[in-house]
């Protein structure tokens, strides 16, 4: 299937050199040029990827990272930024929100090509990972948690929360680093409402409650041996 790119930028002379080059490589390519707009298409029908300007009319690029991020629809979806040469701490924000790579202005297509593609195939590994615990099955790409034939009714949070600490791969996650990547970096709230879900989910793990250990004085880990 083609992979859909969306370019958010608005210098006319950067998106057709951008479009023409991803259509070349065989990419559905479509532009915009507000921030605001782009955001509302973005969470209206995701794309496979999004090359992201930092500075746009409408809504700043960097916004549009934080709420990409914090979405649930897409809060995977890879970001490719786009930035000028002087903008180093924009970039190390963007970085922080939870954009995956950047390229800097002037650029050459082929760089940014080769990014997009190392862009689409990790994005794509990692949607396909499959964790399993003996009959324990966690699928990223379905969002779906069985225990042997049994889907599992977790929330949408509580998916993410088991994905994150699967994704540390044994590493402890402190309750700060928890809200930042399953509630975005802009929540305020109470970091309790961690240990609130994670209770919620060992209650619907059942018998796998084990698997997500409690680090006191730390934070949580996943178990990462039987």
């Amino acid at each position: 299937m083609t992979a859909r790119i969306m370019i958010v930028e608005d210098d006319p002379d950067i998106c057709e050199i951008l479009q023409y080059n991803l259509e070349q490589e065989g990419y559905d390519v479509n532009i915009h040029n507000d921030g605001k707009v782009a955001l509302d298409a973005i969470l209206e029908n995701p794309p496979n990827l999004v090359l992201l300007d930092l500075m746009l009319p409408g809504m700043n690029g960097l916004d549009i990272a934080r709420k990409v991020r914090k979405d649930e629809r897409t809060h995977t979806l890879p970001i490719l930024m786009i930035t000028a040469r002087s903008e180093e701490m924009d970039i190390l924000q963007g970085l922080e929100l939870g954009a995956d790579d950047y390229v800097t202005k002037p650029f050459r297509p082929r760089e940014v090509i080769a990014r997009v593609k190392a862009l689409l195939r990790r994005h794509h590994r990692d949607e396909d990972q499959v964790y399993r615990f003996n009959d324990l099955s966690v699928n990223f790409s379905r969002h779906e948690v069985t225990a042997g034939n049994q889907v599992l009714d977790l929330t949408p949070k509580e998916f993410l929360l088991l994905k994150a600490l699967i994704l540390a791969n044994g590493r402890v996650l402190s309750r700060d680093q928890l809200l930042d990547q399953v509630w975005g970096y802009d929540y305020y709230g109470e970091s309790r409402t961690v240990d609130v879900h994670i209770r919620r989910l060992r209650k619907k793990l059942d018998k796998w409650a084990e698997l997500v250990e409690t680090v006191k004085g730390f934070g949580y880990r996943i178990k990462t041996e039987a």
